[in-house]
């Protein structure tokens, strides 16, 4: 059995706002799985790009907007951050139930660097902007991290030529359709890209004995 290649998945994600779509595949390009996860339910899914910024007085001539405290903002993030785990660890344990193979890592998009508080990550203009996205992708990675599984962190302007690159292709393009075709609609840009992404992550796990 030494040196045999073990038959294992990755999986892809790409995140919309509180939800993700993840897209299971085995080590060669078989399509496993196909599914969305929301990672909170009953609270506002952009807290940082709302709540924070209105807390510090941004964007209150808008039709939408209320005044809110500073306290009760960062608490109501916190809120949605803890919420996050959760569902990142509920939504993986039950990928993980259904996959027919080990899965050993997920591809994720990759995250810009932001202050570590939330104070700080509010009151940082730029950094509220993406803020929100960040703590999704932040909570599947935990969640995947405390799986054993290990988290590949992919560049969405190249994903697709690594995707190639890894399997030896000129082009993924073809293959992805050949998944969309094999497990019907939807299937769309996103799922491709986690399509891609999974199989950018893909590398063969030898058996030690």
């Amino acid at each position: 059995m030494r040196g045999r290649t073990q038959r294992t998945a990755t999986v892809g994600v790409a995140e919309h706002g509180n939800s993700a779509l993840l897209v299971t595949v085995a080590l060669g390009g078989e399509l496993l799985d196909r599914r969305r996860i929301d990672l909170t339910s009953g609270l506002p899914t952009h807290p940082y790009h709302h709540e924070g910024a209105w807390a510090v007085g941004r964007y209150l001539n808008s039709a939408w907007a209320r005044p809110i405290p500073l306290a009760e903002a960062v608490a109501l993030i916190e809120r949605v951050h803890e919420s996050a785990a959760h569902g990142a660890r509920e939504g993986l344990e039950a990928l993980a139930a259904v996959v027919p193979v080990p899965i050993v890592s997920v591809a994720i998009r990759v995250c810009a660097t932001l202050p570590p508080t939330i104070e700080e990550r509010i009151a940082d203009s730029r950094a509220q902007v993406v803020a929100d996205s960040v703590m999704y992708r932040e909570a599947l990675a935990a969640a995947a991290e405390a799986r054993g599984w290990s988290v590949y962190w992919y560049d969405r302007e190249r994903v697709f030529k690594d995707a190639a690159a890894v399997l030896g292709r000129e082009d993924v393009h073809a293959l992805l359709n050949a998944m969309g075709r094999s497990i019907g609609p939807p299937w769309q840009a996103k799922h491709k890209l986690a399509a891609a992404a999974a199989l950018a992550a893909a590398r063969p796990l030898r058996r030690t004995q």
